[in-house]
């Protein structure tokens, strides 16, 4: 249909039902994915598209996966579909994204299961190997208990006087799916007796704050797998963490929904005695708020930009809310516990005032055709009552908006000399506005004029014809036959579908 040409060979592959491989991975299509369900116990399938760049940067970490388990001899094998051209496999898995992937057990396809580990070969292999294996090991004794919980920095053991309950059954489910820490399982009396438990109860051990957090199991509700998960990941953190290289990922990823911030020098012994004070206040906000020490002058100088902060600036605090980004400061640092545990809870009482940042504008901001908008400006420009505005929200690394900046200008050339007309931009990674949330990169917003503080998000093709139509049709396109796309791309400037269970890229952010 795209008019390429199918090597003859290639074409007798696709009807056969021969499994051939690609660095490791199966490579499979609609006459041969039956035969591969059949020959392998656990198969993870990956859904791409040939175009999709997320697809082609997760490609070497899947064949590097494929290899790993393979020369480990591992029951668990690792292929591939293109779904762009196995449309009915697509289809019949319900594939809406790219990179989907997908676990099969056992021959079963109509109930596979999402893959939910992170998108590398360390994190596919560990996947893996989690439903390879039992997800739980079974102490019997003391002397193989104490080697467990010893054995790692953090471990979990789930202690059940019946290992076919349902609440044991529910700690299983939660053991294959928190794959980068040990669990187990004990029934014997003697290990309940030498943990001082007489009842159902998960325990983790960690080589770090109070050592070990128990969680009973409600005898009435029983355990709930996910709040068991939600638990495990809020505990198995450091009360108080410093954001390195190390635990940047863990600190993301950690779906707590504020985030405390101590920037310092470490090279400061006065700053570093600020410490004790964040710390006695973080017990309190557990599961809430994570605490998190940020050294000016090491890893975390990268962030500064992110607060408007330079080294200077330390010793100072910050809180984050994550959802979006929102800051908050004090009126004045204070470093004692009460203070902060105050400072706190007025935020979460939504009593405190987001800090938003705002560079200078620069002289010639409003002589220019596109107008540099700051976040002290920007209320007086977008919402002027004689004026239909249309600004481009951008971040000077993304390259989506590089990639559209010469149309802006050109739009702005055009509309100049318009009086009623204002084509503007705002850097969105050094200004701040209180009532707009700016989630990807570029994002266009036309402000009609009038009352009302009205405003329109701007979805479509990024050309200056058609900012041009939209703009002469007063914010809206005119309606016109819509065109067959040649691949599932979409049409407002290339970016790929967010694919399940990755992040988004630096460039929609």
């Amino acid at each position: 249909e795209d008019g390429e040409a199918v090597a003859e060979g290639e074409e007798d592959d696709m009807l056969s039902d021969e499994l051939r491989e690609e660095d490791g991975v199966l490579v499979l299509h609609e006459h041969n994915f039956a035969r591969a369900l059949s020959e392998h116990q656990l198969l993870l399938v990956e859904f791409y598209a040939p175009w999709c760049g997320h697809c082609q940067r997760l490609a070497p970490a899947f064949a590097q996966a494929a290899t790993e388990l393979r020369n480990e001899s591992s029951p668990a094998r690792l292929g591939k579909v293109d779904a762009t051209a196995q449309v009915a496999l697509a289809n019949e898995f319900g594939v809406t994204s790219y990179p989907t992937l997908k676990l099969f057990r056992d021959g079963n396809r109509t109930h596979p299961l999402a893959y939910t580990g992170r998108m590398d070969a360390e994190g596919i292999v560990r996947w893996m190997r989690r439903r390879a294996s039992p997800s739980a090991t079974l102490l019997q004794d003391t002397d193989t208990a104490a080697a467990f919980v010893s054995s790692q920095d953090l471990v979990v053991v789930g202690f059940f006087k019946d290992l076919e309950s349902e609440a044991a059954q529910a700690f299983y489910t939660v053991a294959g799916e928190v794959v980068d820490v040990p669990f187990g399982v004990a029934e014997a009396a003697e290990l309940f007796q030498a943990y001082g438990l007489s009842a159902d109860t998960i325990c983790l051990f960690k080589k770090f704050d109070e050592g070990r957090t128990d969680f009973p199991v409600d005898p009435a509700r029983g355990l709930d797998a996910a709040e068991l998960t939600r638990l495990l990941h809020v505990h198995s953190l450091e009360l108080v963490m410093e954001f390195t290289n190390e635990t940047s990922d863990q600190i993301f990823s950690a779906q707590i929904p504020h985030h405390m911030l101590l920037f310092l020098n470490k090279s400061s012994s006065a700053q570093l005695a600020l410490r004790d004070g964040f710390r006695a206040a973080a017990g309190t906000f557990r599961g809430k708020v994570l605490f998190v020490v940020v050294d000016v002058t090491g890893y975390g100088a990268d962030v500064l930009p992110f607060f408007g902060l330079t080294p200077a600036d330390a010793p100072t605090l910050r809180l984050v809310k994550m959802e979006n980004n929102r800051k908050y400061r004090m009126d004045q640092d204070t470093f004692s516990d009460t203070a902060i545990r105050t400072f706190i809870q007025a935020v979460l009482d939504g009593k405190v005032k987001p800090h938003l940042l705002s560079a200078e504008p620069p002289e010639d901001w409003d002589t220019r055709p596109v107008k540099v908008l700051v976040g002290k400006t920007f209320e007086q420009v977008a919402f002027d009552e004689t004026k239909n505005v249309f600004v481009k929200f951008y971040a000077p690394w993304c390259s989506h908006c590089q990639a559209m900046a010469a149309a802006w200008e050109e739009l702005g050339e055009r509309y100049k000399d318009h009086k009623d007309v204002v084509i503007a931009e705002l850097d969105s990674t050094a200004n701040e506005l209180e009532n707009i949330t700016i989630n990807g990169f570029p994002t266009l917003h036309y402000f009609p004029a009038g009352p009302g503080r009205k405003m329109v998000e701007y979805k479509s093709a990024r050309d200056v014809e058609t900012f041009s139509k939209f703009l002469e049709n007063g914010g809206t396109l005119p309606k016109e036959p819509p065109a067959v796309p040649k691949t599932p791309e979409n049409s407002t400037g290339g970016e790929e579908p967010r694919p399940l269970g990755v992040a988004e890229t630096r460039d929609e952010l």
